[in-house]
């Protein structure tokens, strides 16, 4: 079962709002998950993220992938660094 993190998109038509989850890779985007660790809304300017960092840390240890929007969400709140940094500590 491949694991990713990644965006539920949720709000009214024109009007987006996402999710952070985790959840397998065969589901659909907007179907299953595992777990939810954050929230995204682009429409505010500038764009509001909330993350629960130590969750997600866990998943990416666990090996879940985020996908390409999440992982550049990600560095720009600076949780892939602490990733790495803590991949190249142990």
């Amino acid at each position: 079962m491949a694991v990713k993190i990644r965006l539920k998109r949720m709000g009214s038509k024109k009007k987006p709002f996402y999710r952070i989850v985790v959840a397998d890779s065969s589901s659909p985007r907007d179907g299953r998950f595992i777990d939810t660790v954050g929230t995204y809304n682009p429409l505010l300017d500038p764009a509001v993220v909330k993350i629960e960092e130590e969750s997600i840390l866990e998943w990416l240890s666990k090996g879940a992938q985020p996908s390409d929007t999440v992982r550049n969400i990600l560095s720009r709140e600076g949780v892939m660094k602490k990733f790495h940094e803590s991949k190249l500590s142990k």
